[in-house]
């Protein structure tokens, strides 16, 4: 039996100073290392706001530790992430004198904890005292150096210090300007105006971990004449800007040509041979089904893809693997790409995905195909919204993976195109 663990104990016996934080930024608990540290009482820092516990020297002109401090707290707050702190210098106030501050360096990070909706609830401030470290290293290393040089060589230091910080936090707008504009582009390829008609499709998009927001993968969905609609994922080699872009170009072209043609097969024959002539688009992959209402009929073209499953009421799978082709413009010349048929019963549901949902490192394809229709039956009563959070939640994929996911789920109801 795991034994029951006592956190507050846990974070009162922690070495290190720390703090715990709300998201309002008031001290909600201190450990006894940090009380240790700054000289105060754990009695008075609790339920006070941290920057009035901890403000800046006022006889230093140049203090900076409160908006330098503030500037990540609210970054972790926002991002949900950990932020590491350069050296700074931050005095502190004596206890008991009013006014008085004592000189110190401090090396920070801020830890998020969050809740059970995902959001930050908490912040763990954890500083590290450097001040004796900054003052061995000038007695240490600086003998023979003189006053007046050893407060410049410790002018420098900080100088350093603080330009580091600058430029980490030049950094960090850059990436969120750049994070802000991939996730526009994102959303503006991404949107399929036929979709909203579609009750009974759901639909997913997962960057890889660690990517802007922003990959090569794709879904979309067109409505066709005669109760027919089609459905369509696709995978763009890369992650970031440029394989969103291509992505953006390949589905566009695909969604256009779905409305000329007849048919998934002639749909990607016209995408490989458009595809040709994108650069970065030669190993993109692409799979379509058209769902036709009247018929209960799939009929559904794969060029490269993972086949799509058909899922039944009893748990079973079929796959949709008997008209798989080479990747987009692999094929240095034009050749017609197959196409196959499959008949659906009212309640099936059509799972389409990228290869992101089901492959995992030194694993076989099929290990991930079979892991896969496992899952699904444990979902048939689940309806396309509850069986996509299932999926991955079951997955453990909820929070992404080292590969982009888009998937589509259709549940397949009736005579008539879902509205």
């Amino acid at each position: 039996m795991t034994p029951q663990i006592d956190y507050v104990a846990l974070f009162a016996a922690l070495p290190s100073p720390c703090l715990a934080l709300g998201t309002d930024l008031v001290i909600i608990d201190a450990n006894p290392a940090f009380c240790e540290v700054t000289g105060r009482d754990r009695a008075e820092l609790l339920g006070h706001y941290l920057f009035d516990a901890f403000p800046d020297n006022p006889a230093d002109p140049e203090a900076d530790g409160v908006a330098t401090l503030k500037a990540s707290l609210h970054r972790v707050l926002s991002s949900g992430q950990t932020d590491h702190m350069a050296l700074q210098k931050y005095d502190i106030p004596v206890a008991g004198s009013p006014g008085v501050f004592k000189e110190r360096w401090w090396s920070a990070i801020n830890v998020p904890v969050l809740g059970a909706d995902g959001q930050v609830a908490w912040i763990i401030h954890r500083s590290e005292d450097m001040t004796d470290v900054v003052r061995a290293r000038r007695a240490a290393y600086l003998p023979s150096v003189s006053p007046g040089r050893e407060a410049a060589m410790e002018a420098e230091l900080y100088a350093r210090a603080r330009q580091l910080q600058q430029l980490n936090e030049e950094l960090r707008q850059a990436h969120a300007r750049e994070r802000r504009i991939a996730v526009a582009l994102q959303e503006a390829m991404l949107h399929a105006p036929d979709l909203a008609g579609h009750r009974d499709v759901a639909v997913r998009y997962l960057p890889a971990v660690g990517a802007l927001n922003v990959c090569g993968d794709w879904y979309d969905t067109v409505d066709l004449p005669g109760d027919r609609f089609a459905v369509a994922v696709g995978d763009v080699v890369g992650h970031g800007l440029m394989a969103a872009t291509v992505m953006g170009m390949l589905r566009s072209a695909l969604s256009a040509t779905t409305r000329t043609v007849h048919g998934p097969a002639q749909a990607l024959e016209a995408l490989g041979l458009y595809a040709r002539s994108v650069e970065g688009a030669l190993a993109a992959t692409a799979v379509q089904v058209l769902v036709d209402c009247h018929n209960h009929l799939l009929i559904y073209s794969s060029a490269g893809h993972p086949p799509p499953v058909l899922l039944h009421p009893d748990g079973t799978c079929d796959l949709l693997d008997q008209a798989t082709d080479p990747p987009l413009g692999a094929r240095p010349e034009h050749v017609p790409r197959p196409q196959a048929n499959a008949t659906y019963r009212p309640g099936d549901t059509l799972v389409l995905y990228t290869d992101g949902l089901i492959e995992r490192r030194d694993e076989d394809i099929d290990t991930g195909l079979t892991r896969l229709m496992s899952t699904l039956a444990t979902c048939t009563d689940f309806g396309p919204e509850h069986l996509a959070d299932a999926l991955l939640a079951r997955l453990h994929l909820t929070g992404g993976a080292g590969d982009d996911i888009a998937m589509v789920v259709v549940r397949l109801n009736g005579m008539t195109r879902p509205s």
